[in-house]
């Protein structure tokens, strides 16, 4: 091995180090044997909860005459969610959604009820400015005449619940469900409440403790806020970091903000007014193992919008799927990370409706995966078959390029110089091998981004992964290797073994390169080894979908070596040479640009090397 061979290595493993500690998550701490117990604190603002009824209507001060009742539950469900309201505060209480469960291992084997959102760990207050101070409405009793119950698909529900503060005046809070999804419509309306309310905005403080659904706690650790300010829908979210805090304040007009978990989301949108301006935090709980996230936002509303009927909110709870939120609210959809903003439109317009179409074929997700790989390398088929013909150009002039390499020895600058006047001699691009090998990293690097955020792999089983979203241990080791991990994912070494034989194939069949600064044939080898310490913690359908990508480019380039017939592409290239010496042919013209280049900088090398003698 070289010295340029080891310094492309060293390159590589420094980006590798680089990309572990600036972006990659620390490991998160061992969890304990048993959850320990989570102290959830009130939301700013909201009084401690008293027994005494006196003190209870002092605290509401001119909203006493609902400071004290009974609180009741009201259920309203369809067929994806089920919400329990209840009277005291006439709030949600509890979101279970009825399609989805926690991961298996955190309960005794047995899935849970998912549980999105739950009283018992996460707040909701709405404050009200007074004469007299804030007061928190969730505090007070509502009456309701509504009974609840399951929505029928293809209608609506709702739910009013009335605060009576005084003659004439009312805060009013109604919700509804539709037959189907994961809106619940929220509106409210305040009632005769001018001469109790002072001109400042109303604060809606929403307290979330984000708890275990998925296998990897790190994972689960990323949870954050996004939201989007209302002027030009400028999207902006917290670090993911799962173990340091982060907190923003937003002076501009904000359309919605979410909780975005793993692949859950909890949102507050706004309809008619935008909420005025928010503070949103993130903080990792790092020695909890309940709540290991706590995210909250406070949301300051205009108190004219909500006394002038504007008081029209969607609060959303449901999976992060982009085919279920897209349509949601303006750039909704960008809850889910589909990819860098570069490679979206691949992502968006051809993985996301591919992948819906083949869910409509395939029950079982590796299947569909293998499907995928088909289509996407039939698809890149023209590209692969003209980079194998650049291969095989290369071998042709292997001896020349030989040949060259010993009249030239070391130097690099002549070497290139005369590689490329043979390149230009036959009429041979040195692009023309690169061209079709970077045009699929797009496809690539979007399957990269896309897969760790795909909901549609959660809790899929395939072969011995019993969930193609996370990574398939078949082995936990009693130790941590650094970046690597304490388990063994077998999809992963499967990958990493498949990228070997094809780097071990391609080197076969691709000449060596003299002059290059880097050993390429070595770096084959290498790179899968590092790839397979990166994707040993990335979910199991990741791998398996580049272990099948890797396969099929084996059989391409086997059947296409078929069908190239090496001795015409060879006849083909004297009749180039032939052609451009007599003053015709097709020259290449990045060829001749860039030898014209390299011989400009040789001169100009000569000429400082001259003066420097003088």
């Amino acid at each position: 091995m070289d010295r340029n061979s080891v310094t492309g290595i060293v390159l590589i493993l420094a980006m590798l180090l680089g990309y572990q500690f600036f972006f990659a998550p620390k490991e998160a701490p061992k969890q304990t044997e048993k959850a320990q117990t989570s102290q959830v604190k009130p939301a700013p603002g909201v009084p401690a909860p008293s027994s005494d009824t006196v003190a209870l209507k002092a605290a509401a001060g001119a909203f006493s005459n609902a400071a004290t009742g009974v609180a009741k539950d009201i259920v309203l469900e369809n067929k994806d969610i089920k919400v329990t309201l209840n009277t005291q505060g006439g709030k949600v209480k509890q979101v279970l959604l009825k399609n989805y469960k926690t991961y298996a291992d955190y309960n005794n084997g047995k899935n849970s009820p998912l549980v999105i959102f739950d009283e018992a760990f996460d707040k909701l207050s709405f404050e009200l400015p007074t004469t007299q101070g804030n007061v928190d409405i969730a505090r007070l009793f509502f009456t309701t005449n509504s009974t609840g119950g399951v929505v029928a698909d293809g209608k609506t529900t709702s739910v009013s619940f009335v605060a009576q503060i005084g003659p004439n005046q009312t805060i009013e809070q109604v919700y509804t469900l539709a037959g189907n999804g994961f809106e619940l419509n929220y509106d409210v309306k305040l009632s005769g409440l001018n001469g109790i309310l002072k001109n400042e905005n109303a604060k809606f403080n929403w307290l979330e403790n984000v708890r275990l659904t998925e296998k990897d706690i790190t994972e689960n650790r990323k949870a954050t806020v996004n939201y989007l300010i209302n002027d030009g829908e400028e999207f902006d979210q917290l670090s993911e970091n799962p173990t340091s805090p982060a907190d923003a304040s937003v002076d501009k007009a904000v359309k919605w903000i979410t909780f975005k978990k793993k692949y859950f989301l909890s949102g507050f949108i706004t309809k008619n007014a935008p909420i005025q301006k928010a503070q949103v935090f993130s903080i990792p709980n790092v020695n909890d193992s309940l709540n290991i996230k706590t995210l909250r936002a406070g949301m300051e509303l205009s108190l004219a919008d909500l006394e002038s009927g504007k008081g029209n909110f969607i609060l959303f709870f449901g999976p992060n799927d982009y085919s279920k939120i897209k349509n949601v609210a303006p750039s909704f959809g960008k809850n889910v990370k589909l990819s860098y903003d570069i490679f979206l439109p691949i992502t968006r317009y051809v993985f996301v409706p591919l992948f819906s179409f083949l869910e409509g074929i395939f029950s079982n997700y590796g299947l569909l995966i293998i499907a995928l790989v088909f289509i996407i390398k039939m698809a890149l088929f023209p590209l692969t078959y003209k980079s194998y013909v650049s291969m095989a150009k290369m071998r042709i002039l292997q001896p020349e390029l030989a040949a060259i390499k010993e009249k030239v020895g070391d130097d690099a600058a002549k070497m290139q110089q005369e590689q490329m006047k043979l390149y230009n001699e036959v009429g041979v691009s040195p692009l023309s091998g690169c061209v079709p090998v970077l045009a699929t990293m797009p496809i690539l690097m979007a399957v990269f981004m896309l897969f760790p955020n795909l909901i549609n792999l959660r809790q899929e089983s395939f072969l011995w992964a019993n969930d193609l979203s996370t990574y398939d241990s078949i082995l936990s080791l009693p130790f941590s290797i650094p970046f690597y991990g304490n388990h063994v994912s077998l999809f992963c070494l499967l990958m990493t073994v498949s990228q070997l034989a094809y780097g071990y194939y391609n080197n076969q069949m691709t000449p060596d390169q003299p002059g290059q600064p880097i050993n390429m044939k070595t770096m084959a080898y290498v790179t899968p080894v590092i790839f397979m310490f990166v994707m040993n913690s990335f979910p199991a359908g990741l791998s398996f979908y580049y272990f099948v990508s890797n396969l099929v480019t084996i059989g391409q380039q086997l059947a296409i070596r078929k069908f190239v017939d090496e001795d015409k592409i060879k006849l083909v290239l004297e009749e180039n040479r032939k052609k451009i010496a007599a003053g015709g042919g097709k020259k290449s013209r990045f060829s001749d640009y860039l030898q014209k280049q390299l011989k400009a900088a040789e001169e100009a090398q000569k000429a400082s090397e001259g003066k420097k003698k003088k």
